[in-house]
C-alpha cells in the first residue's frame, strides 16, 4: 500500500510556497496572460510549488498559534509572489509606452485595437513590438531566468520571513519610473527621429509652396516614413529586447532587495 501520510507541518509549509508560487505565476508576463488558460496556471503552480518544497532548503516554520496570524503569513507570501512578477510585468509596459510614442508619431494613434492577451487598448505599433518582444522572450529562454529567479527567492526570503522595507520599495519605484521613460525612447528613438525630420522638411515645403496642403500630405509621408523605419529596424528587435531584460532583471533584484532578503 502506498503511504500518503504526512504531517501537518509539511502541508502548511506548502501551501505557504503554493501561495508565493501561485501570486509569481498569475503576474508574471507570459504566464499572466488570457491566452493561458486558468487550468493550466494552477496545475503549474502546484506543480512548481511541489518541485520547490522538494528541492529548496526547509527554514524554519514560522510560529503562530492563531487562524489570523496564518493568515498573516499568506498575506506576506502572496504580496511577495506579486511584488517578483509584477516587477517583471511592468518592464513588459515599457513595450507599451514606446509603441504608443511610436503611433503618435506615425499618426496609427486613433486606431487602437483591443489585445486579447491582456483586454486593453492598445495601439497597431504597440501589438506589433508586444508579439515580437514576447517571441525573443520565449526563444531567448527569460522565462527559465524568472522561474530560478523564483526559486532563489526561497533562499534568500525564507517562508514567513519577509520584510517589506517601504523606503526601499519606493526608491525601486521611482528608479524603475525613470528607467521606463528612458528605455521607452531609446526603443521609438529611430521613428521619433525620422518623423521630426520629416516635420522639418514639411516645414520648410510649406514655407517655399504654400499653395500645396502640406497637412493632407504629410499624413502619408510620415506614415510611409514610419512604416519604412519600422520595417529597417526590424533587425534591432533583439537589441532592443535585451534592454528590457535587463531591466528586468534589475527590478527583480530591487524588489527582492526591499523585501529584506538575506543574503550569505
Amino acid at each position: 500500500m502506498i503511504d500518503a501520510a504526512f504531517p501537518l507541518e509539511e502541508l502548511e509549509y506548502y501551501l505557504l510556497i503554493l501561495v508565493r508560487v501561485s501570486c509569481f505565476v498569475f503576474a508574471a508576463p507570459f504566464f499572466s496572460m488570457n491566452d493561458v488558460p486558468r487550468m493550466v496556471r494552477v496545475t503549474f503552480s502546484v506543480f512548481t510549488a511541489y518541485l520547490l518544497f522538494s528541492v529548496a532548503p526547509v527554514h524554519e516554520m514560522p510560529e503562530y498559534s492563531t487562524l489570523f496570524q496564518y493568515a498573516g503569513l499568506v498575506i506576506k507570501e502572496a504580496v511577495t509572489g506579486l511584488l517578483i512578477g509584477l516587477g517583471a510585468q511592468f518592464c513588459f509596459m515599457i513595450i507599451g509606452f514606446a509603441g504608443h510614442m511610436v503611433d503618435t508619431e506615425i499618426g496609427f494613434a486613433m486606431a487602437s485595437l483591443m489585445d486579447p492577451t491582456t483586454r486593453q487598448q492598445t495601439t497597431v505599433t504597440g501589438m506589433y513590438f508586444q508579439y515580437g518582444f514576447m517571441l525573443i522572450f520565449l526563444l531567448s529562454g527569460m522565462y527559465r531566468y524568472l522561474l530560478s529567479a523564483l526559486s532563489e527567492t526561497f533562499i534568500l526570503i525564507p517562508v514567513g520571513r519577509a520584510q517589506f522595507i517601504l523606503n526601499r520599495l519606493y526608491e525601486s519605484f521611482i528608479t524603475f519610473m525613470t528607467d521606463y521613460i528612458v528605455i521607452g525612447f531609446r526603443i521609438c528613438l529611430p521613428v521619433f527621429c525620422t518623423i521630426l525630420i520629416v516635420n522639418g522638411l514639411l516645414g520648410i515645403m510649406a514655407k517655399v509652396s504654400p499653395q500645396m496642403n502640406m497637412f493632407a500630405v504629410g499624413l502619408q509621408i510620415k506614415v510611409f516614413a514610419g512604416l519604412g523605419v519600422l520595417l529597417l529596424t526590424t533587425s534591432l528587435l533583439p537589441t532592443a529586447a535585451d534592454l528590457i531584460f535587463v531591466q528586468m532583471k534589475r527590478v527583480i533584484v530591487m524588489f527582492v532587495k526591499a523585501m529584506g532578503a538575506v543574503y550569505g
